[in-house]
């Protein structure tokens, strides 16, 4: 984010795939809630999207209330975390539809090209 002259401080955060792995609703032993709350540490708001969650177990368990719809050109930095089949169809550009004219796209699992997002583990 710094890269792209994004403040990092009060940036809104998509984390995208929450549970322990794909396809699958276990939250148990997930590490995407280690990745919210550095965000958080750094005073970013951070909305998690995983058609795979339990709402009300997410947030009983975690304190995290997801978002339920996806909406376009709100986000400085969107996270791939957990490649559920949903997130497979969509493509880069949709992806990216989800940000703000500046923003950051990484793809922690790899299912984007390299040259597709801004990085990646």
């Amino acid at each position: 984010m710094t890269k792209k002259r994004i403040h990092v401080v009060d940036s809104k955060i998509l984390i995208m795939g929450v549970t322990f792995k794909e396809n699958c609703p276990d939250l148990r032993n997930t590490r995407v809630m280690d990745l919210i709350a550095e965000f958080n540490s750094f005073n970013c708001h951070t909305d998690v999207y995983d058609p795979w969650l339990d709402q009300e177990e997410t947030q009983k368990v975690y304190g995290v209330t997801p978002i339920e719809k996806l909406r376009q050109g709100q986000y400085d930095a969107i996270i791939l975390a957990v490649v559920h089949d949903q997130f497979k169809e969509l493509s880069a550009n949709k992806l990216r539809s989800y940000g703000k004219e500046q923003h950051i796209l990484y793809d922690i699992k790899c299912l984007l090209k390299a040259d597709e997002v801004d990085g990646r583990l």
